[in-house]
């Protein structure tokens, strides 16, 4: 089972792998949310068909939704998949980018070690150097932690992990750093500290300035961006323009990402690309530019969308 919306490499290993891919939609309303009932529903459903849940995906902060789950919300997750015998993989990358002051990262481990009936719950935590506050994108290296998971299983990818021989030495090295840095006392951690204040500031920063200039669009509604570095904003298509992406064989938020780097250079990947409820159109964007080129960002995303709705509207 994996998330609606969610990064699209959990599908394409599910097809690559011959796997069977269950989505369970988060609720939008509630800040992208899932409900247990939505989880029930698409369980019975599986079973209804003859598939065998085996593993449930979390993506917490989200990509491409930026939301932050509570304690609430995974203890749902938790609790489902202690109940019905499911692994839990919690990708949790972007821990350390929560940018709300009401909000905070809390590991499914956490959760599940403090919530009773969890205490068999099998969980795969995955944490990554490529991502989040570090973010040295090209520096692969990272690690997952197996929780009450067998050790036939564990003894399987152990020898799967061998037959790579080595990992590369700037990986670890990377994740040496990541889950140790320096220590206050040392020579480094001054500069370090500072330098890491002033990333995570400037991604909070431009995280509310490219939500508010969103919400500020008339027919562009977005939930804030509480954690990672996305923005996963809702766009009203007109019914003109959904009409000639269907003619042209593209979905109608595919049309929409395209007319946006024609007319502004600016690439952002339609929403369609991750999964959505039927009938919403929207895209995904990061709010990773300096800040001048952000400001300049939203003006040109809100000033497309104006030309873009005038062009497919019934007066043009």
């Amino acid at each position: 089972m994996i998330p609606i919306p969610q990064y699209p490499i959990y599908s394409a290993l599910i097809a690559k792998l011959t796997g069977h891919q269950v989505g369970y939609e988060l609720d939008e309303s509630n800040n992208w949310a899932a409900s247990e009932e939505e989880l029930q529903k698409r369980i019975d459903e599986a079973h209804a068909e003859g598939i065998d849940i085996k593993a449930l995906v979390i993506i917490n902060p989200g990509n491409p939704t930026g939301q932050v789950l509570s304690r609430e919300d995974l203890q749902v997750v938790c609790k489902f998949c202690a109940e019905n015998g499911i692994v839990l993989l919690a990708d949790e990358v972007y821990q350390r980018n929560v940018y709300s002051d009401d909000k905070q990262f809390i590991s499914a481990k956490k959760v599940a070690l403090e919530t009773p009936g969890c205490e068999n719950l099998q969980l795969v935590s995955f944490h990554s150097t490529s991502k989040g506050i570090i973010g040295e994108c090209g520096r692969r290296g990272g690690y997952m932690e197996l929780h009450n998971i067998d050790s036939y299983v564990q003894a399987q990818l152990y020898k799967l992990a061998s037959s790579g021989l080595c990992s590369n030495i700037p990986g670890q090295i990377m994740v040496s750093l990541m889950v140790k840095g320096p220590d206050p006392e040392d020579e480094s951690y001054k500069q370090f500290a500072e330098e890491e204040a002033e990333i995570f500031e400037g991604l909070k920063r431009r995280s509310k300035k490219l939500v508010d200039g969103l919400k500020a669009a008339d027919g562009i509604s977005c939930n804030p961006a509480d954690g990672a570095m996305y923005a996963f904003p809702s766009v009203v298509i007109p019914p003109k323009a959904i009409e000639y992406a269907e003619h042209r064989g593209i979905a109608p938020d595919a049309l929409y990402v395209l007319s946006l780097l024609d007319e502004t250079g600016i690439c952002v990947v339609p929403a369609s690309g991750f999964g959505q409820k039927e009938g919403r159109f929207g895209f995904r964007t990061t709010f990773l530019p300096p800040d001048d080129k952000m400001e300049e960002a939203v003006q040109k995303l809100i000033a497309h969308h104006k030309l873009f709705t005038a062009r497919y509207s019934d007066n043009a």
